[in-house]
């Protein structure tokens, strides 16, 4: 089957050309032709701008999905200690957050390319009905090992929202608007991280903790229904043959890495023989995974990709900046609960001032970015601030304020806002257009593997750590006196007598600390990495008769103005 653009009359630019004479009809040969705001959009070699009006009716279906997705990440944070206090111990708490992301992750690149060869809406439909199935088998499960297994089959739906939402943003907006529309984007992204720790805390203290995944299923009939009806895109037909050994490979990696940073190596130790093996195996399935991504035909993530500065650079920095971004997410809850003896719903308000940071900063720099086509500048800073701001969540006590616990969290926020959307704008900007599903999905991939990671070693670092500290703060006579399992149950935690109770705490807090300060050299090597990426002029969507290729691709790009 070869390839079949569509003609010109299914296009929505042809339609709106159709009724209005072209600028670039009557434009000399090479020069950019003019494209009055909403009038018909930009065709840029098979690819289709949309008008600002068409591009909002789209936003509509889109921000439901990503609404999805990014509501299961902030709802289920506060609900956790619960959940483990419910159904099993405080080691099996990363594995709630860990199985989502490792499923969501090693998927992430594998919906990218389908999405590329068979289209982006059915695939995006798909992802959601997934999520779905995976919220009731959730919300249903009776013990920890069922909610894990059930969390997976959700990771593999959302390992398609946000990257595909992210690819088809990057489909009908050229990445010099792309700061217009980021207000939308943060729109979600603020509701869901508003809504999620609030409803997470409500539903947890009240009907139950089991409702933080049912309330994702009248979202998700929502979503369905307005994509049928608004996510409407040229269909473009392709040869295909999707890489099943590429993806085997990966998702295999990715599985023994957190199998031995989360299960091995913290419960037998790790230089113990199975554990190292699980390392081993997963050093040799990344080197297997290069060498059949080299000779795919089509490949899940190209290695050409590679030998573009900037797709390798934001990668890199997006895997570090994950890294910390998961951890602060989880783990700032469980001391506002643990130690600060907050309640979820209280808790989840706690985590407002992290909201209004990353909501501020990301409207901030987008706005900027399509004011002076500058993206550097802003993950630069985002780096320098995370690191600081974890340092800062390290020092927090027992007696912290709540203006204090606000202000570092404040902090930590508005770094991370100021990476999230820039790093795929950069990305998108440096690809060629029949790469954007691959590309995007390559950005979602390597920071949610970040976070999978970063949550692993966090929550290793908190058991063990927790031993340690809990031996020094409490003698072995005081410590007999403590219920088994007590110590990795929030509300036992908090009815202890104070003569235990206040030792106890203290030894979180200890732990805690060692997991914050374990965040900080990551935060700054981001810093460090992102020195390194290049600025490249971002494209307006203004069609030019010709364009340079892009950093290290080793194709022809498309048209594109600068």
């Amino acid at each position: 089957m070869t390839e079949q653009q569509p003609p010109p009359s299914t296009t929505p630019a042809a339609a709106s050309a159709a009724s209005a004479p072209s600028a670039a009809a009557s434009a000399a040969p090479g020069t950019p032709a003019a494209v009055p705001a909403g009038a018909a959009p930009a065709e840029v070699e098979g690819n289709t701008y949309l008008s600002h009006r068409q591009i909002l009716i789209v936003l509509g279906g889109l921000m439901a999905g990503m609404l999805l997705a990014a509501l299961d990440q902030s709802i289920v944070g506060t609900a956790l200690p619960r959940i483990v206090s419910e159904l099993g111990g405080l080691d099996k708490l990363s594995w709630v957050v860990t199985a989502y992301l490792l499923t969501s992750t090693a998927s992430t690149p594998l919906w990218g390319k389908i999405s590329d060869l068979y289209g982006r809406r059915p695939m995006f439909q798909a992802a959601i009905g997934t999520f779905l199935v995976g919220s009731v088998l959730s919300a249903l499960s009776q013990n920890m090992l069922e909610l894990v297994a059930f969390r997976a089959i959700q990771g593999l739906g959302g390992g398609g929202l946000m990257a595909l939402a992210f690819a088809v943003i990057g489909d009908i907006i050229p990445p010099r608007q792309r700061g217009r529309y980021q207000g939308y984007f943060g729109v979600v992204f603020g509701v869901s991280s508003v809504a999620g720790p609030l409803l997470g805390g409500w539903f947890t203290d009240g009907p139950g903790w089991r409702w933080i995944f049912w309330i994702n299923l009248p979202i998700g009939a929502a979503a369905l229904v307005v994509t049928s009806y608004a996510l409407r895109m040229p269909k473009i037909r392709r040869n295909h043959k999707i890489d099943y050994l590429g993806a085997a490979t990966i998702v295999a990696a990715v599985s023994c890495l957190l199998l031995y940073l989360s299960w091995r190596g913290e419960s037998a130790g790790w230089t113990e023989g199975w554990a190292l093996a699980l390392l081993g195996a997963s050093v040799v399935l990344v080197l297997l995974f290069v060498l059949v991504e080299s000779r795919a035909s089509e490949p899940i993530i190209p290695l050409r990709l590679f030998r573009n500065s900037v797709f390798t650079v934001s990668n890199a920095f997006g895997l570090l900046a994950g890294f910390v971004m998961f951890g602060t997410i989880i783990y700032l809850p469980f001391y506002l609960q643990v130690v600060q003896g907050m309640s979820p719903t209280a808790s989840g308000l706690a985590m407002l001032p992290t909201v209004a940071g990353i909501f501020t900063s990301s409207i901030g720099s987008g706005q900027l970015i399509t004011r002076n086509g500058k993206y550097k500048i802003y993950p630069v800073m985002g780096g320098l601030i995370i690191a600081f701001g974890v340092w800062l969540l390290s020092r927090l006590h027992a007696d912290s304020s709540l203006w204090t616990i606000g202000l570092y969290a404040y902090v930590v926020g508005f770094g991370l806002g100021l990476t999230m959307a820039t790093i795929m704008t950069a990305v998108q900007n440096s690809v060629q257009m029949r790469d954007m599903g691959t590309a995007s999905s390559s950005v979602t991939f390597f920071r949610t593997m970040g976070g999978a990671i970063g949550t692993a070693m966090f929550g290793a670092i908190l058991t063990s750590r927790l031993s340690t500290h809990l031996a020094e703060e409490l003698p072995a006579r005081a410590a007999a006196q403590i219920p088994e399992g007590a110590t990795q149950n929030v509300t036992a935690i908090q009815n202890l007598p104070p003569a235990l109770k206040e030792p106890v705490i203290e030894a979180f807090v200890r732990s805690l600390h060692d997991v914050f300060l374990a965040g900080v050299p990551f935060a700054l090597a981001a810093f460090v990495i992102v020195l390194f990426l290049k600025e490249l002029p971002l494209a307006t969507g203004q069609p030019t008769a010709g364009g340079s290729a892009p950093e290290g691709g080793s194709e022809p790009e498309m048209a594109r103005s600068r």
